[in-house]
């Protein structure tokens, strides 16, 4: 299975951080955030790679380069200045992707979800991992209804930033830019959007305060 690292983004509320440096190679930890993926990927038995590019992505891929230094193959979608947004980024790597599920996991986040263990049901699209609202982001993004994602209940939960895919969920959509709730919705009406309710350490670094504090935290 092959997976594929958000990393397109410009980190807006990073600033000045993001000026110049992206996102992905801001370090915790003594790595960035993009090398601990790496390795969280590589222990997953996961060693084929997509990374999506726009802010800066040049930085990431003399940083990276090939992936051999990692232990991984590392392939990598150019999206120009602009990034495409989660969904359209998706959509232009779907040929690196190739026609079986795949991982796809944000850049800009920390966690230590064991990304081995994520599968998809029979007739899913996909299959999310779910956490509880972070203080950030209260009112949370979808339900979970048994195994099923839903657009609304109790409790909302917030997306990780984390899911396993069929190619198939994006086949219909044109290139260009695209949110990944359009498509998400498309597929939860269906009943064909599966998730799973993880609680254990997760961390969204949007902010320089958020990444000040996974550096105390990795470092505790």
């Amino acid at each position: 299975m092959k997976a594929m690292i958000l990393a397109a983004g410009r980190g807006e509320r990073m600033r000045p951080l993001t000026d110049s440096t992206p996102k992905p190679l801001l370090e915790a930890g003594g790595k960035s955030l993009i090398e601990h993926h790496l390795a969280n990927l590589k222990r997953a038995g996961l060693r084929e790679i997509v990374i999506n590019l726009a802010w800066l992505g040049q930085r990431i891929r003399e940083r990276l380069g090939d992936g051999a230094a990692y232990g991984v193959t590392i392939r990598y979608s150019d999206e120009g200045e602009a990034a495409l947004e989660t969904a359209g980024g998706i959509i232009q790597a779907l040929p690196l992707l190739g026609t079986a599920p795949f991982l796809v996991i944000n850049g800009d986040i920390w966690t230590d979800y064991p990304l081995g263990e994520l599968a998809l049901g029979a007739g899913a699209l996909a299959r999310l991992v779910m956490i509880d609202n972070p203080p950030h982001h209260p009112r949370g993004d979808f339900a979970l209804e048994r195994d099923l994602l839903r657009p609304q209940g109790d409790p909302m939960l917030t997306y990780s930033g984390i899911g396993l895919y069929r190619p198939e969920l994006f086949a219909s959509y044109a290139p260009g830019r695209r949110g990944l709730r359009e498509v998400l919705n498309a597929g939860i009406v269906q009943s064909k959007i599966e998730a799973v309710h993880y609680r254990g350490r997760w961390s969204d670094i949007g902010t320089p305060e958020r990444l000040e504090e996974l550096r105390r935290q990795l470092h505790s």
